[in-house]
Order: structure tokens, then sequence, then C-alpha cells
């Protein structure tokens, strides 16, 4: 071959090829070729490839789990070009790299066109595992091994199983594959083919497969159905357990299946007795009857009638007395109270009872038993800004009104002499059933008071009378008084203690002092009131009147004096 005296970069890569045995076998590196075996010798197969020289392939590349290879002369194989010639003379060779060659081509057609891949698990690694692909090695996530998670994946290794490609990357050598796709899109066609075969209202058998706290799933020969803990009976049921196992074969009613998310609702209970059947006519309303509380609530406690039939006892209807307190106060779980029924709906399954309707009403009981002017005795509750409440018998709370606690004194004042846990004595004044109500009064049991239907002493006083009473006590307001020693007792204010302000000084009266004052009227409970002042201007103008008038000339004094002096006479 001539050649020129100053060799262009053509003629020199035409000089390298024919040292290296041709054109034709730099283009064989890279590339997947067939060749034939020559020999077998020492564990390799001698290969010939077309080219100047032999390669050299370990028999085991060929072995396929067991140390059968399959090989002998004259066999014709496939095997990767690594180099046309290594530093030996030999082709290097590697029947390995021709397989993984042949699955990336076969794999990316089949990844192309959605299709599954056969492939064998080989070993862990992190994050999930290694997949051979007939020569490719694939990663399978452990998130895609199986639907449920998988705790021994033992079984699954080395077993010829499909995969899904979920991704692919032959510059970097990456194949991504899952298991749990294909499960679920064989899943899914036998749902489909299960479902086919079910209807509505359909009985079958079917087994407990795992139970939650809302429910449980029941295998149906291959596709699962939920059996919702309110299907499961007819009677409460707090948690599904207490109705079934897993594993219990059991008999339900398909009750709804929908189409479009392939899910299927389950009953057990539609296929017993409807027990609100003719419920209306079983309870009828005002009837009374015994029952156990199943569940309580902050807004009531639910009572069991029968198995099935439950009735509400809100909290408005639990106590006559025990207002605002939580229901798991008054009652327990499992109890057994009576109660009445106080209302029926069928269509919504509903029953209301009462549980204080099933007792007697203390404010009734109350009245009977402690009529007006009945004297009681309670502890003191409780003190507001307008009175006192006071416990009495039954379990129900009186009223002491701030102006019928004492005589004489303010509201307030009268207020102050009382705390919570004073046992004190009351008598009754009113009792309104009907707004469960009792007054009750304090001041009424004074010495000399009268009594609620008007007491002796207090009618034998009529207003603007003037009668002698008795000093009983002296107070910065004024003073408490008494007519004769065993009658009426009554108030003279400070304003009228005289006409003059030097006069209306209680400290110039004495205990047991008597005094003349006149009866300006009566407060609500017909006790009177007093009032010296008043005496003194009415027994001016009765002067007045009779002996003359000041016009006449005659001063004041001298009128009083004069009557004063008839007076003696």
């Amino acid at each position: 071959m001539a050649t020129s005296p100053n060799p262009s970069r053509d003629d020199f890569e035409a000089l390298l090829n024919e040292q290296l045995g041709g054109a034709d076998d730099g283009g064989f590196e890279g590339r997947v070729v067939k060749g034939t075996v020559t020999a077998i010798e020492n564990g390799m197969a001698i290969i010939d490839v077309g080219l100047k020289s032999e390669g050299r392939v370990g028999l085991k590349e060929f072995s396929r789990g067991d140390d059968d290879h399959g090989l002998s002369v004259g066999s014709e194989v496939e095997v990767y070009v690594d180099r046309v010639e290594n530093a030996d003379g030999e082709a290097m060779l590697s029947r390995d790299r021709a397989r993984r060659e042949a699955a990336w081509d076969k794999l990316e057609n089949e990844f192309g066109e959605g299709k599954r891949v056969e492939g064998r698990i080989f070993g862990r690694v992190k994050g999930g595992f290694t997949v051979d692909l007939d020569g490719a090695v694939a990663f399978l996530p452990g998130s895609q091994v199986d639907i449920r998670p998988v705790r021994d994946v033992t079984p699954l290794m080395e077993v010829p199983q499909p995969f899904q490609l979920l991704k692919m990357d032959r510059r970097r050598g990456n194949i991504v594959v899952s298991r749990r796709a294909v499960l679920e899109e064989t899943r899914a066609e036998q749902r489909s083919e299960l479902i086919d075969k079910l209807a509505e209202g359909q009985v079958i058998d079917g087994v407990v497969k795992n139970i939650t706290d809302y429910g449980a799933f029941v295998d149906l020969g291959g596709i699962d159905g939920l059996l919702h803990v309110t299907d499961m009976s007819y009677k409460r049921v707090n948690h599904p357990s207490e109705v079934i196992n897993i594993g219990d074969t059991v008999k339900v009613q398909i009750v709804r299946i929908n189409s479009e998310t392939q899910r299927i609702s389950l009953g057990m209970k539609q296929l017993e007795s409807d027990p609100w059947d003719g419920v209306a006519a079983k309870y009828p309303m005002g009837a009374k009857l015994s029952g156990t509380v199943t569940n309580i609530t902050e807004y009531g406690a639910f009572v069991e009638l029968e198995p099935g039939i439950e009735g509400l006892v809100h909290v408005s209807e639990m106590s006559w007395t025990k207002k605002n307190v939580h229901p798991g106060k008054i009652v327990s779980t499992s109890q057994e109270v009576d109660v009445l029924v106080l209302e029926v709906d069928s269509d919504k399954r509903r029953i209301s009872l009462g549980l204080k309707q099933a007792q007697g009403n203390p404010w009734d009981e109350f009245a009977e038993k402690h009529p007006v002017g009945t004297i009681v005795e309670g502890e003191v509750k409780n003190a507001t800004e307008f009175g006192l409440f006071v416990g009495l018998d039954g379990d129900v709370d009186g009223m002491v009104h701030m102006s019928d606690i004492a005589w004489g004194i303010s509201g307030e004042d009268a207020l102050a002499l009382h705390r919570k846990g004073e046992e004190v004595k009351a008598i009754v004044l009113d009792v309104d059933v009907e707004k469960e109500r009792i007054s009750l009064g304090m001041k009424q049991l004074e010495k000399g008071a009268p009594t609620a239907d008007g007491a002796a002493g207090a009618e034998t006083l009529r207003k603007g009378q003037t009668v002698t009473v008795t000093v009983l006590e002296v107070r910065d307001g004024g003073l408490e008084v008494q007519v004769g020693d065993d009658g009426a007792t009554g108030f003279i204010k400070r304003s009228d203690l005289g006409r003059d302000r030097d006069e209306q000084r209680p400290d110039r009266f004495q205990t047991g002092s008597k005094v003349d004052a006149m009866v300006t009227g009566f407060d609500r409970s017909k006790k009177p009131n007093f009032s010296i002042k008043a005496r003194q201007i009415s027994e001016e103008k009765e002067a007045v009147a009779q002996f003359g008038s000041s016009d006449s000339g005659a001063s004041l004094g001298d009128i009083l004096g004069e009557a004063l002096k008839k007076s003696d006479d």
C-alpha cells in the first residue's frame, strides 16, 4: 500500500486498522456478535467471532443456576466484544455483557409498550431488592413488593415472577420495577370478575379477614367487603370484636355495591328481624319502663329497653334538681334505671325518654308536705345579692329574699348576718310547683311578727291608731318596738323619732322604755310600722282644731298649753 511522504489523518487510521486486523475489526468493539465454540478447556470456552484471534469466556457465564453450561464444540453463542485484542493478543469477550445488552434491548421495547417482564429477586440492597431481568439488574423498592407490607421476602427469592417496569435509564444503567403494580392490576381484574357475579341483597358466606375500630373486612372468595360496626347488629356494638373474631365464617348480606370504586358494603343485622317494627305501639307515650344505661355523652344517656331498641334521656330530663350537671354524675354505664316514654319517632328510629319523670316531682311532694305557714330548717347553700338559698327536704332549695331576712335593717345588712353552711329556720311563704320556686321568710319567725295569714295582734291595730309601745332594741337606724307584752312588733325609723332633728336620735331612748307612737301602715307581711313624728303632728292638728286657730292672735304655744291643761283637768 502506497503512502504519501506526509500521511493524512485518514491514511494514519487506515494503517492502524491494517495493523489491528483490518478496518472491520475495529467495528466489533462494543457490539454483540455471534461466535462459534472451537474448544472447551480449563473451565473456559474458546470462541471464534471472526477476528484475527479467538477469545476466552468462562463457562460459568453460560450457566443458569446450575453447573450445566449447555455448550459443546461447534455451539453458536452471542458474546459482547469488549476489546478486539488485549495484551496477549486475544479478543476480550463477555457472555454476561452480551446477555445484559440483549436484555436492555428487549426491556426497552417492552417498557415502551407497557408490558410486564419476568424476573427473579436475588438480593437485598438499601431500601429494597435487586431483580435479575434475564441479564439486566433492576431495583425493586420495598414499598413495591406487595400490596400490604411483607415481613419476610424469603419465599419470593429466586422465584420467576412478573414485574412492571416503572423507570429505565440505559445511560446510567438504572431500572426500577414493581411487583405491587402487577398484583393490584391482577386483583382489580379478579375483583371485576367477582363483582359481576354479586348482586345487592344477595346473602353470602365470608371469612373475617381483618378487624378495625369501625368494622371488619370480610373475604368473599377473592374480594373483600366492609362490614361496618353499625350493620353488625341492631343493638349497640361498641367494638366489632364483641361480635366477631378474625377467621370466623359469617353469613352476610350485600347491602351496596359501588361499581365505580368497586367497594362492597355488607350487613349482618339485615338478616335479623327489625326490632323497630311496631315500636310505637309497643312503647306508648307515658309508659313507664326499665332499661340499662349503655352509653353516656355530654348531652345525655342512652338507655337500652330491649336488644336493638335504645332511647335517649336528654340531660334536661335527667333530674328535677341537678341542673347543668354532666350525665355521668347522675347515672353510670350498665346501671338499671326506670324511665318514662316522652316521644317516639319510628321513621327516625328515635325514642325520647325521661328519667326524672319516672320519679316523684320533689316540688309537688314538698308542697304537699309543707303547706304555706310551715316552719322548715335547712342549710344556707348559697348567698346572692338578692337573698339566701336554703337546702330543704327532697333535695330542693328555697329562697329567702333579702327583704324577708330581718326587720328594721336594710336587705344588704341582713344578708351580711348570714354565711354559707349556716343552719337556719324559716317559714314557707309560697310554693310555685310549675316554676319550681319556694319562697321562705326568716323575719316572720321573730317574736311578735305576724304570721303569713295575718296573725293575732296585727288585726287589732289599724292605720292612724296611737298605741303605747315598748322599746325592744335601739339601733342606728331606729327602734325595734312591741305593742304590749306579747303584741305585734314593729319598727320606728330614725326620721320618725320626732319632728325636730335633735329628737331624731335613737340614743335618747333606752331598752324597756315606753313611748306613744302612731301606726302609719303595714308592710307586705302585715307587720306594722310606727311613727312618733306622725303622732306629734296628728296631736298638733287636733289641738288647733279644738282650741282655736293661730289666726285669732293666740300663739301655737298658748293653744297647745291650753290643750294640755285641759287634758290634765
